[in-house]
């Protein structure tokens, strides 16, 4: 059975497995991991669509594992807050939303297998970094009920383009060929009114994994303490969730947005725009932040220009500061995705251009004197304070700013015994 109608654009769903769409089931299931919103959100709306189609209630299941790589109090507080926000969105709806934080090790198993006996089908995000892709596909073979991928990632398909792109300019150059369609689909939101409200989650999932309670959310911090991760990487400074999330986008948009082409590689001016955490946690989409840019600054589509040049600037037609804004937001940021959605090794040096890995060959043998540890770097025990101090607030706050956190990435290339030992070492810290 497929949807018969659907606002979620087709490039950006993909079924997983072969199972058929279960018609007698009791609700449609979300199962939310990469976009953690409950608002602007297609794989969210696209599991509405089933719900609404199949005359059955929503369920929207956002769990959080204890042992993801880098686990860490970080980590882990600043999503289980984004959960106490999700919570009150979905509050006075009729969607059926289920938060819970693994206490333990392990202690998720089964959940969603348990939760699959009653679903008619499952919908998740298709996102392709981390060990998403690795556990949603190990996941969708076990089960007997069809499971749907959604891509929510950024303003471009992640299926529109099918090469790895190396280069901004010619990324951008593309994304100046085939972007204009897709400003005009972006996520809508729902209230959900004329769903079915389920009653309530089979006992069999409620005993043995509880949903975290409210007062958990929203007390996160004395939660955590208990948790097996690691404490030593303390909370950020940020408040995590889609409330501040919003917060940060207006503050951006009033403050700092008239400044940005001029301020933003200067960190004591303070103009960037401090959105990295919550697009990357899913707190919010790029299709907000750009709507909430473009309406600042009253664009409107007519103004693309019809040539793509792949030049940074005029062919949005829109203020410089926000061209230089955009730049970062989609060439840039979906540059990224692009290289993860279509190579596997993204985070491994093999997946380096090959003009890249051949200058760094060629300088294998250059003098790396001083030469440190990871250890020595984690703990900013170098010789030269500026990058000490760089690595300190990226401990201490979980933020740093990214003209700085480009001399950061440079200089432990100049000071690691290989470019491939520099890699793992940024990975390490930058997580």
């Amino acid at each position: 059975m497929e949807l018969e109608s659907s606002q979620v654009p087709e490039l950006r769903v993909r079924a997983i497995n072969e199972c058929p769409v279960r018609n007698k089931g009791a609700y449609v299931l979300y199962w939310m991991v990469a976009n953690r919103r409950a608002a602007s959100n297609f794989s969210l709306q696209r599991a509405g669509e089933w719900a609404r189609s199949l005359g059955r209630p929503l369920v929207v299941l956002e769990a959080l594992r204890a042992d993801y790589p880098w686990a860490s109090v970080r980590f882990h507080q600043f999503v289980v807050e984004g959960m106490a926000d999700n919570l009150q969105a979905f509050a006075d709806s009729r969607v059926t939303y289920y938060p819970y934080v693994e206490p333990e090790k392990d202690a998720a198993n089964g959940l969603i297998a348990e939760l699959a006996r009653q679903a008619c089908v499952i919908v998740s995000d298709d996102f392709p970094c981390f060990f998403l892709p690795r556990m949603l596909t190990a996941v969708a073979k076990r089960l007997d009920v069809r499971m749907e991928l959604v891509d929510s990632n950024g303003i471009l398909p992640l299926r529109v383009a099918d090469q790895v792109f190396t280069l901004a300019h010619s990324f951008r150059r593309y994304l100046q060929k085939t972007l204009r369609p897709h400003l005009l689909e972006f996520p809508q939101d729902d209230d959900w009114a004329d769903l079915p409200q389920l009653d309530k989650l089979p006992v069999a999932v409620t005993r043995r994994w509880p949903a975290t309670s409210p007062k958990t959310l929203r007390d996160a911090a004395a939660f955590l303490t208990g948790l097996p991760i690691d404490q030593s990487v303390t909370a950020a400074v940020m408040r995590g969730g889609a409330a501040a999330a919003q917060d940060c986008l207006a503050t951006f948009v009033k403050s700092r947005l008239s400044r940005y082409a001029e301020e933003r590689n200067q960190p004591d001016n303070d103009a960037s725009s401090g959105l990295s955490p919550y697009l990357h946690f899913g707190h919010v989409s790029a299709h907000q932040v750009f709507d909430a840019v473009m309406s600042a600054d009253g664009w409107r589509p007519s103004a693309i220009a019809e040539k793509a040049t792949g030049s940074r600037e005029g062919w949005w037609g829109a203020s410089p500061t926000v061209e230089a804004f955009l730049d970062e937001l989609i060439t840039w940021r979906e540059l990224g995705y692009n290289m993860c959605w279509q190579r596997a090794d993204y985070n491994r040096y093999s997946s380096l251009p090959e003009w890249a890995q051949e200058t760094l060959h060629d300088h294998r043998k250059d003098p790396r004197k001083p030469s440190y540890t990871l250890e020595q770097f984690e703990m900013a025990d170098t010789h030269d304070p500026v990058w000490n101090a760089i690595q300190n607030q990226l401990r201490w706050e979980g933020r740093v700013h990214n003209y700085l956190r480009m001399l950061w990435g440079k200089k432990i290339l100049h000071w690691s015994k290989s470019p491939q030992a520099a890699l793992e070492i940024m990975i390490e810290l930058n997580t």
